[in-house]
């Protein structure tokens, strides 16, 4: 069964069915919505791009720690390092998950926010999935990229919801998603404030994490401390996702929890979506079909999963990513 666009034009990826027909219907209903509440959260990763086997903000920790270690080899034998290097999970969980984005966090700690930008963009230009063999600006949803658009289209203010940090996604969020960078809340790095050779103010980076990991019900704690708007639509794939579609799903008009279902190990990967900070009561997609979300089954809903397989990534709508801001 292949995907058949609606007969506007719009989810040409999503094929016919229950799922598709509960988005276009939202998409039906977003105009009845005050423009002042037409606000939609996606989750980043699992979400809008894929997570597996890694996340693509820790390959780009793992790459710039090889890239260290060349010049300073003795970071090989931290115990936090060795064990990333090696690629020993059991290490990593005997160690703690916490303490070891940390020491990698550390890997950037005193550079400057453009600095970092820079540093990010470069790897999403240069790097390739480790599995899947296609340039990690390829592993983004194209059928999601496709609501994005259509949400856009209705002029609803979008934004990206993360566990990952805050800054390495707001690099990217304009080129990926046309989201601007302040639209992004996700786990944030402390910055110091200090005073450049020539005396000008200049923020640099710490190794220390503000407040909680953005995820589970800090998402939504942080969204109104950031950004202070409620969703009236909202997108995720784990439990670390729960209580933001808990909030769309209480707006007071149209509204659309979404739940992004990886049951398709042929065209992506096939796994049970956890969150990475605490352990949940139960399944994700047994949580979606007691609430009442819409649960998006990759393998069903989707005629193709990825941007460059998609019509709008072929490039009949959008130009690909170029990472060439230095915002």
């Amino acid at each position: 069964m292949s995907g058949v666009p609606a007969p506007d034009g719009r989810l040409p990826s999503w094929r016919p069915g229950a799922t598709r027909d509960a988005v276009l219907g939202f998409l039906e209903a977003a105009p009845s919505i005050p423009v002042e509440d037409r606000v939609a959260y996606f989750d980043n990763d699992g979400t809008l791009w894929c997570e597996r086997p890694t996340y693509v903000q820790y390959e780009f920790f793992l790459d710039a720690l090889r890239r260290r270690v060349q010049d300073e080899p003795a970071l090989a034998e931290e115990a936090e390092f060795r064990a990333v290097l090696a690629g020993d999970v059991s290490a990593v969980g005997e160690i703690g998950l916490e303490r070891v984005a940390l020491a990698l966090a550390g890997l950037f700690q005193g550079l400057e926010p453009r600095a970092f930008t820079r540093e990010v963009r470069a790897f999403l230009r240069s790097s390739t999935h480790p599995t899947l063999g296609r340039p990690l600006s390829d592993v983004r949803y194209g059928p999601m990229l496709e609501l994005l658009d259509a949400l856009q289209g209705l002029d609803f203010s979008i934004g990206v919801v993360t566990g990952g940090g805050t800054e390495f996604v707001r690099a990217v969020s304009q080129e990926l998603y046309g989201v601007p960078p302040e639209r992004v809340v996700g786990t944030m790095i402390a910055y110091e404030l200090e005073q450049d050779p020539r005396g000008r103010p200049a923020l640099r980076r710490t190794a220390r994490v503000l407040g909680d990991v953005n995820e589970g019900a800090a998402k939504v704690t942080n969204i109104q401390t950031q950004l202070g708007r409620a969703p009236a639509l909202a997108a995720g794939n784990s439990a670390g996702d729960t209580e933001l579609l808990e909030w769309a799903a209480a707006a007071d008009g149209p509204h659309l929890s979404l739940l992004v279902d990886h049951d398709d190990p042929d065209r992506e990967f096939g796994y049970a979506s956890e969150a990475q900070s605490f352990a949940a009561g139960e399944p994700i997609t047994t949580t979606a079909r007691r609430l009442g979300w819409t649960t998006i089954s990759m393998k069903d809903d989707w005629a193709s999963v990825f941007a460059q397989d998609s019509p709008v990534g072929r490039g009949d709508d959008t130009e690909p990513p170029t990472f060439t801001r230095n915002g």
